[in-house]
């Protein structure tokens, strides 16, 4: 629903089940997004946070405890959660050690490289046999990122910057270092690398978001991507759907 530095909220549904990934909005945000779609916030199972960042866990805290929804982290993340007093008093909160089982899905965490305590992707099984992946805040492309991204249905990945666009813009020169870094944030060139390995792989719905509102335009994502899948010989809307997410927008994307 959301995707960027301004907040990160994605709602994941197959009429079985309903989770949030992060919360990175206003709780009020996330209901209007939600009532949009005509979903209660009822109806959310359950709340993955991937980071402890602002712009991830803004309103979980709000929305969580208003709507009884349980929330998910790691170990280290939640650790970061926590410093917030009133979380613990008013927010049913579960440590993920394995695998957690969400009614018709079962979810699962990887490490991820950011300048967080704690950061994860997650990827969510059905139980109808398909896989989605979620993995946005990426430095670069790990071994780790590389195995869980295979073979996943759809895959919700991060095209943050234009380098080019990130050098010469505006920004102190340590925060582009930090955002061009192995542990900061994943290029437009890093994300379209290893889009025509899932496309080979069985991926056939690709969604490219935390896209800069400084450092990139959605239009340089998307061509940067769907040209580097061409080059390996696959076809928008017949090999693969590409969906891009614009920054500080609520975007509803039925895959």
């Amino acid at each position: 629903m959301f995707s960027g530095s301004s907040g990160n909220c994605t709602y994941i549904s197959s009429g079985d089940f309903s989770i949030l990934i992060d919360a990175g909005v206003s709780a009020k945000a996330i209901s209007n997004a939600l009532a949009d779609i005509n979903v209660s916030p009822d109806e959310i199972d359950a709340i993955f946070i991937t980071h402890e960042h602002c712009d991830h866990i803004k309103g979980v805290r709000v929305f969580a405890s208003k709507y009884d929804i349980p929330v998910y982290a790691n170990e280290a993340t939640m650790n970061e959660l926590l410093k917030d007093e009133k979380f613990a008093e008013y927010v049913e909160y579960r440590v993920i050690r394995d695998a957690v089982k969400i009614k018709g899905c079962t979810v699962t965490s990887f490490e991820t490289p950011h300048d967080s305590m704690g950061s994860c992707g997650y990827i969510i099984e059905t139980d109808d046999g398909r896989k989605i992946a979620t993995c946005t805040d990426i430095g670069c492309i790990t071994d780790t990122i590389h195995s869980a991204l295979l073979g996943a249905d759809l895959v919700l990945i991060e095209s943050n910057h234009e380098i080019n666009m990130l050098m010469s813009g505006p920004y102190p020169y340590n925060l582009k270092m930090r955002i061009a870094s192995d542990s900061g944030h994943l290029s437009n060139r890093c994300c379209a690398e290893i889009l025509p390995e899932l496309v080979k792989n069985g991926t056939t719905r690709i969604v490219l978001g935390h896209i800069s509102k400084d450092n990139n335009t959605p239009l340089l994502a998307e061509t940067t991507a769907v040209s580097t899948l061409k080059m390996h010989g696959f076809e928008r809307d017949l090999d693969y759907i590409l969906v891009v997410t614009k920054p500080s927008e609520n975007k509803v994307v039925i895959l």
